[in-house]
């Protein structure tokens, strides 16, 4: 299904739908490898959207992030400290839900925990940890009006950090913000990959104090700069690895044999970036592919749907399928909050 972008392309709601989409194709084929997934549903060109379609903690954390933002913004300009204690908030009463039932992920699960108290929330973070937990809830913050780039990039990273505190968590994070901003602004996919290169060199030594605090300090670094560099410098390799993919493209291939399978957060990027990037514009062969992978599935999907989304707009997804998506409403209604 090719799908033509039009100027009134709601990608706000695009985006959220679309990696809720992705996240709910993904969550069945999680753990399994590419023969088992074929084995079971089919050619992966076919493959149904599961009845019902449910989703898992990814759009969950999604949703909570976006909630966060929303209760932030209302009570003024987006700042680290207007930010930090919605999110830190809706992250917890995830943590305690009785719907948190959809095999979250330990780091998440161990942070939100420590973040349930009066502890500062840099040592809540799980410092050594970069798992994909970090950025496949980021998507959002790409989508709100009318922020800065230092808003943009403040948000994404606190957010992971209030979790995973690795600096590659925060890049990457940073790197889907951004590529979720771009898309859903007018970026052709033929641009992204030189637009996300040159914006990790720009910021490779940038540490946003305002934003973190002292969280570097957690770690065995020399100095904030020496930090974060680590961080961009695993998204550079990656994205080169991306580069080199995207040079000889196979779609028939599972994508993880070429960027990794999506475990960690610079491999869940640059993973569901070449599913998005090998079928622009067909957004639901895009996400049935990133579903059938042999790594992080629903990760992976859930990413490539939200740069599917935030590429093609509302219209991307099959009427049927936005339908029944769980969660619709509370995604709908986001979405129109931030559709341009």
């Amino acid at each position: 299904m090719i799908i033509a972008r039009t100027l009134t392309k709601q990608a706000a709601t695009g985006t959220l739908i679309g990696l809720a989409l992705g996240d709910a194709l993904g969550f069945p084929t999680e753990f399994s490898d590419v023969p088992s997934i074929l084995a079971k549903l089919g050619p992966w060109r076919e493959m149904p959207l599961p009845k019902p379609a449910v989703v898992t903690d990814d759009t969950q954390m999604t949703l909570a992030f976006a909630r966060g933002i929303r209760t932030a913004m209302d009570r003024g300009v987006l700042g680290p400290l207007r930010l930090e204690r919605p999110v830190r908030d809706e992250f917890v009463d995830w943590y305690h839900s009785p719907d948190n039932n959809r095999a979250p992920g330990a780091t998440c699960m161990r942070a939100c925990m420590l973040l349930d108290s009066e502890r500062p929330w840099q040592r809540a973070s799980q410092i050594h940890s970069k798992g994909c937990g970090a950025n496949m809830r980021v998507a959002p913050i790409g989508l709100v009006p009318g922020l800065s780039d230092e808003q943009r990039a403040g948000a994404a990273q606190l957010q992971a950090a209030l979790t995973h505190g690795h600096p590659t968590a925060l890049a990457a994070s940073d790197l889907t913000a951004r590529a979720v901003y771009l898309l859903s602004h007018g970026g052709e996919p033929g641009a992204l990959m030189g637009q996300l290169r040159s914006y990790a060199y720009e910021n490779r030594e940038h540490y946003r104090q305002r934003w973190l605090g002292d969280l570097w300090t957690y770690a065995a670094d020399a100095s904030p700069e020496e930090f974060i560099a680590r961080g961009w410098d695993d998204c550079l390799e990656v994205l080169e690895r991306l580069q080199q993919a995207l040079r000889s493209p196979s779609p028939e291939t599972d994508p993880c044999l070429a960027t990794g399978d999506g475990w960690i957060a610079e491999e869940a990027l640059a993973t569901g970036l070449l599913c998005f990037l090998l079928f622009p514009s067909d957004p639901v062969t895009a996400v049935r592919r990133a579903a059938c992978t042999r790594g992080d599935s629903d990760s992976i999907a859930c990413l490539t749907g939200a740069f599917a989304g935030a590429y093609l707009g509302a219209g991307a997804w099959p009427k049927e399928w936005a339908e029944r998506i769980e969660y619709r409403s509370d995604l709908m209604s986001l979405g129109a909050l931030w559709d341009s």
